[in-house]
C-alpha cells in the first residue's frame, strides 16, 4: 500500500505506451509537423513510456524510470503545444482541455520526480 501512487503510475505509463501501438494515428495527427519521422516518434515513445513504466516496478531500476518519464515528458510537451496552438474548432470544452493538458504535464513531471 507504501508504493501505490507508484504503482498507479507505473500502469498509466504502461497503458499509455501500448496506446501509441495500438491506436498510432492518434498520436500521427499531434505530431508537430517540423518534427521528421513522425511514425517512428510516436513508437519509440510509446516504448520509452512502456520501458520507464515498468521500471517503476522495481526498486533497483526505480529512479531511472521515474528520470526516463520525466525525459519523455519534457521530450512530448511539442506535441502537447502543437495540439493547442493547431486545434481550429469551435469546441470550447475542447479548447479548455488542452490548456488544461499543459500544467497537467508539470503536474505529471512532479509526480514522477517524487520517485527520483
Amino acid at each position: 500500500m507504501e508504493h501505490l501512487g507508484l504503482y498507479i503510475m507505473g500502469g498509466l505509463y504502461l497503458l499509455a505506451g501500448l496506446l501509441h501501438f495500438i491506436k498510432p494515428k492518434v498520436y500521427l495527427k499531434i505530431m508537430p509537423p517540423y518534427l521528421p519521422y513522425h511514425k517512428e516518434l510516436v513508437y519509440l515513445s510509446g516504448i520509452c513510456e512502456m520501458v520507464f513504466g515498468a521500471m517503476l516496478f522495481f526498486p533497483s531500476t526505480r529512479i531511472i524510470g521515474a528520470w526516463g518519464i520525466i525525459l519523455t515528458l519534457i521530450a512530448v510537451f511539442p506535441a502537447n503545444i502543437y495540439m493547442l496552438t493547431s486545434y481550429k474548432g469551435k469546441r470550447l470544452w475542447y479548447r479548455a482541455a488542452l490548456w488544461l493538458r499543459l500544467p497537467l504535464q508539470v503536474l505529471l513531471i512532479y509526480w514522477a520526480w517524487l520517485y527520483t
